[in-house]
């Protein structure tokens, strides 16, 4: 059994490198803490894969959040602190997983790599 985690970022934020990757960071710790261990484990022992797919903006990211949880999927919804480049309370990226690949992928499969 396969096991990945996704992370999606808003594609209309335009956001940095270094800080789109600092939200994809948070966001995959914040879904992985809010995961059963023995799922961690089993994604762990594989390598622990994660996809960066791209949504559009705002709506389409908290599509996919309910969708998600509508399969019962952890999720991590991350919202900035505005510290930096974008405003206080901005929703950057959402993580889906870790969890069975093919639960994710009927989920995520029409998005595009980032």
């Amino acid at each position: 059994m396969s096991y990945k985690q996704v992370i999606l970022i808003r594609d209309d934020l335009k956001l940095p490198k270094g800080k789109l990757a600092a939200q994809a960071a948070h966001a995959s710790v914040e879904a992985v803490l809010r995961s059963e261990k023995k799922i961690v484990n089993s994604w762990r022992d594989e390598g622990m894969a994660k996809i960066v797919l791209k949504v559009k903006d705002e709506k389409e990211l908290l599509k996919y959040l309910q969708l998600a949880k509508d399969q019962g999927l952890i999720t991590a919804l991350i919202t900035d602190a505005g510290r930096t480049v974008i405003a206080p309370g901005t929703r950057t990226c959402l993580a889906i997983g870790p969890d069975k690949e093919e639960n994710i992928n009927s989920l995520t499969n029409s998005l595009k790599l980032l």
